[in-house]
């Protein structure tokens, strides 16, 4: 791992009686991609506006090679932001607004052409120096100011959900450039985003957020696969993850196994193992199962497809089963359809398992 830059202790914000932020922990390191992912009002953005400088915390510090900064005014920190809004001059050229940082600290004017026309090279708008930006699409506008943020050479980059107003094509063409520019140039980039499938899609690093708290972080596999806690596990993937009730059982021919609803599953040796050490035998616990880790049977209670969803490659089929709704991938070329009745079963060695009450994994 690289070194450490910015480091986030114990950091607390509060906003009149409401405290938004509640003991924030965190190090981001060197040439690191990483994510703030969570809801609306989690805390994300008060996060990144207190790295930048926008705000300064309640409590806890903000350390940025080791020095504190958190009462560093924006422009005395190494690091700029680039807004969902873009905030670009409307009067001002592309070449103008990518350059005007530099003209502020009375750079030379050959420089600031040559830094400006390498950055448009590198977000692929090559020729556009003397474009009018009101009329460039939402996706170069973006790009524009991306490199407006570049050019000054910080540090950090921070990008407050900055492809929220793009369309889903656009989007996910700035995702794949967001991630060659960051590689590139080189810098840590600090990603805000309610949306899961850029966090991981992008990120190094994926710091899951509610509440204020840091629930969870992780690679984006490590976040996925081994979610800490039931709220993690259902925030992230798309469908979310299925949930079920479940009773620790032993004996007759599963030796150690789940009651949920009208069938058994028996655990693995690991789970098992798990299970019984941690005291969960005869208890009910939350069991966490993928769309794709449900698997379609011959066998068993049929249930109606009240949803069907193609989606390239992918189908799931929704139905209700002990009340829940339920979701299931299978394969484009399935021949079930909304009314048609369909059994499935839980693959055993996929299985996410949580304590009933605090919803922390076991």
């Amino acid at each position: 791992m690289s070194n450490k830059l910015i480091e986030l202790k114990n950091l607390t914000k509060n906003f009149d009686d409401q405290q938004v932020l509640r003991g924030i922990n965190l190090d981001i390191h060197e040439n690191e991609f990483l994510t703030l992912l969570g809801p609306s009002g989690c805390g994300k953005t008060t996060t990144l506006r207190i790295i930048a400088g926008f705000e300064e915390p309640s409590g806890g510090e903000v350390l940025f090679n080791g020095i504190e900064i958190s009462k560093l005014p924006p422009y005395k920190r190494e690091i700029n932001t680039v807004f969902q809004k873009y905030a670009l001059f409307p009067h001002l050229n592309v070449m103008d607004n990518i350059g005007f940082g530099l003209n502020l600290k009375k750079v030379d004017k050959t420089v600031i052409e040559q830094k400006v026309k390498r950055m448009l090279k590198m977000v692929g708008l090559e020729g556009f120096e003397k474009r009018d930006v009101t009329l460039l699409s939402g996706g170069q506008q973006q790009r524009v100011a991306i490199a407006r943020a570049l050019v000054n050479e910080p540090k950090v980059l921070l990008l407050d959900e900055p492809l929220g107003a793009l369309d889903a094509k656009i989007r996910k063409q700035m995702q794949i450039e967001l991630k060659k520019i960051q590689r590139e140039v080189g810098i840590t980039f600090i990603y805000v985003t309610h949306d899961q499938e850029e966090a991981l899609s992008m990120s190094d690093t994926v710091v899951v957020m509610n509440n204020g708290e840091i629930q969870q972080i992780g690679s984006p596999t490590d976040i996925y696969n081994e979610p800490e806690n039931r709220f993690v596990a259902g925030f992230i993937g798309m469908p979310s993850m299925n949930f079920f009730q479940g009773k620790c059982c032993r004996g007759g021919e599963y030796g150690t196994y789940l009651q949920i609803g009208d069938f058994a599953v028996n655990l693995t040796e690991e789970d098992a193992e798990r299970v019984f050490r941690k005291g969960y035998m005869g208890e009910v616990i939350t069991v966490g199962v993928r769309p794709e880790d449900l698997v379609l049977t011959e066998e068993g209670t049929e249930h109606e497809v009240l949803v069907y969803e193609m989606l390239g490659a992918e189908t799931y089929l929704y139905f209700t089963y002990e009340g829940k709704d339920v979701a299931l991938r299978t394969n484009a070329d399935t021949p079930y359809r909304r009314g048609d009745r369909i059994s499935f079963c839980l693959r055993n060695d996929k299985l996410h398992l949580f304590d009933g009450d605090t919803g922390i994994r076991i």
